[in-house]
């Protein structure tokens, strides 16, 4: 919307443009950070109990069958996952790289939580929201900090 000098709001391909590149956005963001979750639920899964089930991937997400399998359409459609039919749920090796990305990420937030005093199961809950909105130069800050933190000099190694 733009105010013309009439006072009166107009709407501007400009401006309409722009909200339409922030939404898009927030759209493939959404995707990457539900993706990572995946990532890490089939890989906790795996380790857990050998094999990362659909309907265990349901209960833990408190969400339908359907809607996992939804998700996994799309998660084999970019590369992230494999399944077949009836069996449990592989991660490729992109999805075993994004898993590992969010747990690194997750980690170093939950260190810099932790070290400003944030109680550890808040910082542990707060983490897994800020780790998917965090930009790679504020995590890299948070890296700094940490390694000066631990007496590594100036945090540049």
């Amino acid at each position: 919307m733009i105010t013309k000098p009439d006072g009166i709001a107009h709407h501007s391909h400009a401006s309409a443009s722009l909200s339409q590149d922030r939404f898009s956005k927030t759209r493939s963001d959404h995707a990457m950070e539900l993706a990572a979750d995946y990532a890490e639920l089939i890989e906790d899964l795996q380790r857990l109990n050998g094999e990362a089930r659909i309907v265990d991937m349901a209960t833990h997400l408190g969400t339908s069958h359907v809607t996992v399998v939804g998700k996994l359409n799309r998660l084999v459609r970019d590369g992230i996952v494999r399944r077949q039919r009836h069996r449990a749920v592989f991660l490729t090796d992109e999805g075993k790289r994004l898993a590992a990305q969010a747990r690194e990420r997750h980690a170093t937030v939950r260190s810099v939580l932790l070290a400003i005093g944030c109680p550890p199961e808040i910082a542990e809950r707060d983490a897994e929201g800020i780790e998917h909105h965090i930009s790679p130069e504020t995590l890299a800050a948070f890296g700094r900090f940490l390694r000066q933190r631990a007496g590594d000099g100036d945090g540049t190694r």
